[in-house]
């Protein structure tokens, strides 16, 4: 069944993001399984890393997967709700199972196992939602039946502070990396005031003044969790590459909402269609390829993979 294993750490070329800098190391993963599911696994080894880096033939690149325990478990992070994601993991797991199957035994007469999928996305935006929510691949069908020969359910674990408590609590990690979202999103507030912008003078900045301020309050933050000992360890270790990756984070989330705004006031399409091809140019100039600026946009603009790659030609 097992393939050769990829290693998430040997591959730099991909931009990252902190959850997946978080979740590169199998300790991590394993904790989170363990809090996930109240189980009490020590054994690293027998986790095998399943991440799509965007080294196959459809350049797919997924959050973090991994096979441990018989299951295959897919986690994707989002700041925005996005009801497509049971399509998307739709595409993950097909080119996982591609990777790690021998094709050609699913034509021989002998029953095949392959591990149990499960998805989970980890929320953390600032529009409201409930400690969990559920997305079918189902309810996307132009078609309705009672009856689905194809299915896929995602559970959406909101992981902003005050939620999912007992989850957060279990997890050191996963509860280290939502004070960190909640301290960046805070002092990007405070020093926006510093400066004396309100957050419409804030969207009008230049790209450098913007990401001035957002440097100085993801800076901010990552010395507040080393002082106050969350995620001490990662942040001493990584705190360059955490800043870089956390700038770009949050400077293309900013500039994406705004653009988004922009499109809606339009009122009509043709706005939104510019304000998608703005903001694809955008990340484009950021330095963002082309598996992150599909992830982007769909997860904005509530877009499915097929509807962002015509942006994107």
């Amino acid at each position: 069944m097992k393939k050769k294993q990829k290693t998430i750490l040997e591959n730099k070329a991909h931009k990252d993001t902190v959850f997946r800098m978080l979740y590169r190391e199998k300790k991590e993963l394993l904790e989170l399984y363990n809090a996930l599911n109240g189980t009490n696994y020590t054994n690293e080894d027998e986790l095998f890393v399943t991440t799509l880096e965007g080294e196959t033939l459809l350049n797919m690149k997924n959050d973090v997967s991994y096979i441990f325990n018989d299951e295959l478990n897919l986690y994707e992070h989002q700041s925005t709700p996005c009801p497509n994601i049971p399509l998307r993991d739709l595409s993950y797991v097909a080119s996982i199972y591609r990777e790690q199957v021998d094709i050609s035994k699913t034509y021989k007469t002998i029953p095949m196992t392959i591990p149990t999928p499960r998805f989970i996305v980890f929320y953390n935006g600032i529009i409201p939602m409930e400690d969990e929510k559920v997305y079918k691949l189902s309810d996307m069908f132009e078609k309705k039946t009672d009856h689905p020969e194809l299915e896929l359910i995602v559970r959406v674990l909101n992981i902003n502070e005050g939620h999912n408590e007992e989850l957060l609590k279990t997890c050191k990690t996963l509860r280290g990396y939502s004070i960190f979202v909640s301290k960046v999103r805070k002092y990007i507030v405070e020093t926006r005031i510093k400066h004396g912008k309100d957050d419409e003078e804030f969207f009008c900045l230049s790209d450098a003044s913007r990401k001035t301020i957002i440097a100085e309050a993801v800076n901010k933050a990552i010395d507040w969790c080393i002082y106050n000992d969350v995620l001490k360890e990662f942040f001493q270790e990584y705190i360059e590459e955490a800043s870089r990756v956390s700038i770009l984070e949050y400077s293309a989330e900013r500039h994406l909402q705004a653009i988004k705004d922009e499109g809606y006031d339009i009122g009509h399409e043709d706005g939104l269609n510019e304000g998608i091809s703005g903001a694809v140019a955008l990340l484009k100039d950021m330095g963002l390829d082309s598996s992150s600026i599909s992830k982007k946009i769909c997860e904005q603009y509530h877009i499915t993979s097929e509807q962002a790659n015509k942006y994107l030609q």
